[in-house]
C-alpha cells in the first residue's frame, strides 16, 4: 500500500508540474521504490570549486578527446556562462570548447564570425574553440523518432571520444527554456541541421511553420540521436543562472527577474531539464512568474513529455544536496 501511495503521489507531482524526488530519510518503504530513478545533483553555491564537485560527484570520468559543449553567446548578449566560472572543470577534463554555426544569421552564422565572438567573449582565452561544422556536416541515426530519421550534426562532433554537455539552463523564446536537451539537439546541430530540427524534418533550407508540438518533438529526436551516439561517453551539467526569459543566442535578452538557482547535474538529461524546471516553480522568488510563463506558453514541458517516451530518461528523480 506504501509503494501505490508513493507512485500514485508521484503521478499527481508530474500532472501538476513537478518532479517527484527523494522520500524522507525514514521511509524505507517508498525508498525501495525509488532506488531506480536517476540522480541530479544539485549545489546552491554558483562557484568554480563547486562544479568541479558537482562533476565528480557523478562518478563519471570525461576521458580522451573531450567536447564541452555550451553556448558561446550571440554578439551584444552578456547572459552566457562566464569563463572564468567554467575554465578549471574545462581544464580539469581536458576540453576542447565546441560549438555549431546558427541558421539565424547574426554574429555566429560563419565559421570567422563566430570565432571572433568566442574570443570576445573570453572562451578561446580557456581553452581550443572548434566550430564543427566549420568543414561540413555528418549525420546520426535517429532510434523511435516520428518526425525525422536522422539528426545532422557538425562533421567534427565524431572525432570526440567524451562530451560533457555545460549548459546555461535560461529560458527561451521559442522552446520555452533551454537546458541540456536543447544543447546536445539544437546546439550540435549544423547551420542546415538546426533548420532540419526547426521545421520538424521537412527541410534545410528554411525553419518552415510546423506545429509547435512537432518541432519540440523533432528537437527531443535530435537529442536522442546524439545520447544514442555517445552511449555512456557523455555528461550533463547545468548552471541555472542569469535566468533571463530569453536564450543566449539572443543579442538584446531580457533582464532576469528571479535569482539564480545553483548548478545542477546529471547522467540523465531529461530528469536533469526536470530538476531544472522544478525548482523554478518551486522558489519562492515573485519574479520567477516571468520564467514559468515563457517555458508554459511555448508549451516547453512538452520536450522533457516526448524524450520521456523516446526513452531518453525519466521525469522522477532524487535530488541530492551536495552543499
Amino acid at each position: 500500500m506504501r509503494q501505490l501511495m508513493t507512485k500514485l503521489a508521484c503521478s499527481l507531482l508530474l500532472l501538476a508540474g513537478t518532479g517527484c524526488m527523494a522520500a524522507p530519510a525514514g521511509d524505507t518503504a517508498a525508498q525501495a521504490d525509488t532506488t531506480a530513478r536517476p540522480k541530479v545533483y544539485f549545489i546552491k553555491e554558483i562557484s568554480a570549486d563547486n562544479l568541479l564537485k558537482i562533476y565528480k560527484a557523478l562518478g563519471r570520468k570525461a576521458e580522451g578527446r573531450v567536447a564541452v559543449k555550451l553556448s558561446t553567446g550571440e554578439p551584444g548578449g552578456h547572459h552566457f556562462l562566464n569563463p572564468a566560472l567554467i575554465a578549471p572543470l574545462v581544464r580539469e577534463v581536458g576540453g576542447t570548447i565546441v560549438e555549431c554555426n546558427t541558421a539565424y544569421g547574426g554574429g555566429r552564422s560563419t565559421t570567422e564570425s563566430h570565432l571572433k565572438a568566442a574570443a570576445d567573449h573570453g572562451f578561446t582565452a580557456i581553452a581550443r574553440v572548434d566550430i564543427m561544422d566549420a568543414e561540413g556536416e555528418t549525420r546520426l541515426p535517429v532510434s523511435g523518432g516520428r518526425h525525422i530519421k536522422y539528426d545532422i550534426v557538425g562533421s567534427h562532433f565524431t572525432r570526440y571520444d567524451f562530451t560533457v554537455v555545460l549548459s546555461h539552463f535560461k529560458g527561451h523564446a521559442m522552446a520555452g527554456f533551454g537546458g541540456a536537451l536543447k544543447n546536445i539537439s539544437i546546439g550540435i546541430a549544423s547551420a542546415n541541421g538546426k533548420r532540419w530540427i526547426h521545421s520538424a524534418g521537412t527541410s534545410t533550407d528554411s525553419w518552415g511553420s510546423p506545429r509547435q508540438e512537432d518541432w519540440l518533438e523533432t528537437m527531443a529526436e535530435a537529442a536522442k540521436a546524439v545520447a544514442d551516439h555517445c552511449g555512456d561517453r557523455i555528461l550533463y551539467i547545468s548552471v541555472a543562472n542569469n535566468l533571463s526569459v530569453d536564450c543566449d543566442c539572443d543579442s538584446h535578452p531580457a533582464a532576469p527577474q528571479m535569482a539564480d538557482i545553483g548548478i545542477l547535474a546529471s547522467l540523465d538529461p531529461v530528469a536533469l531539464d526536470r530538476a531544472c524546471t522544478d525548482l523554478v516553480r518551486r522558489s519562492a522568488d515573485p519574479g520567477r512568474v516571468h520564467l514559468i510563463e515563457r517555458i508554459d506558453s511555448r508549451k516547453g514541458m512538452h520536450t522533457l513529455q516526448y524524450a520521456e517516451q523516446l526513452g531518453m530518461g525519466s521525469q522522477q528523480y532524487d535530488l541530492v544536496r551536495l552543499d
